[in-house]
């Protein structure tokens, strides 16, 4: 009996080791390419793939030029996801530009779907991550220099420079998924209710509608 509950333990460990890396990311790819059908009315986890494939389909010249950085927040993210890119469909990964003013900042958000690596082109820049333990990682980074934010964590990037900064951010997902923090709580539709926003926050309902009203 020993050994047969031994062996059922052993059989467990093997298939939680082998669906280990299936749950790291993206599903695995089951044919050489899938470029997205983004027209398909098929509704599937991810997109289906397209009949006509060509080269055109594997390139995306999106990230050459700076994004339009005049915004509240000062910065402009430009991706090359499966959105944008159907090339990178089932393949796993992506990649963004973000660019940011002098003092622009990318907002505290979350990736649930992917870990965030990002190579400073230009700039100086403060990015932090904070764990679930409300512990704060920070780090100023500067051109050539590369930065990590672990998947589902909220992280930021604030130009701590004088002149305009750039990265590049690479993603291991075709569509990372971004929630920023402020967006999804004062900007919801329809709202999160203002009483529940204010006892978080400890502060009043009237504060909690003026943040509310900077962001409609």
């Amino acid at each position: 009996m020993a050994r047969v509950q031994l062996w059922v333990a052993a059989a467990c460990a093997v298939v939680l080791a082998l669906a280990a890396p299936s749950l790291a990311g993206d599903p695995d790819m089951l044919q050489d390419v899938c470029v997205a059908d983004m027209a398909s009315p098929i509704k599937l986890n991810g997109f289906p793939c397209k009949a006509n494939v060509t080269a055109d389909d594997f390139f995306f010249a999106g990230l050459k030029k700076p994004g339009n950085t005049n915004n509240p927040a000062g910065s402009n993210v430009t991706a090359a996801n499966v959105q944008s890119f159907p090339g990178v469909n089932t393949l796993g990964v992506s990649m963004a530009r973000i660019d940011y003013a002098p003092g622009g900042q990318n907002p505290p958000h979350t990736h649930p779907r992917a870990t965030e690596i990002i190579f400073v082109l230009d700039g100086v820049l403060e990015v932090g991550f904070i764990t679930t333990a409300n512990k704060l990682f920070t780090k100023t980074v500067t051109a050539g220099e590369v930065f990590v934010f672990p998947r589902g964590l909220v992280h930021f990037q604030q130009n701590r420079g004088h002149g305009p900064a750039a990265v590049i951010a690479a993603f291991n997902s075709q569509l990372q998924g971004t929630q920023a923090i402020a967006n999804t709580l004062f900007a919801a539709a329809p709202p999160v209710p203002s009483d529940v926003l204010a006892k978080a926050f400890r502060v009043d309902v009237a504060q909690v509608d003026a943040i509310k009203a900077k962001f409609k």
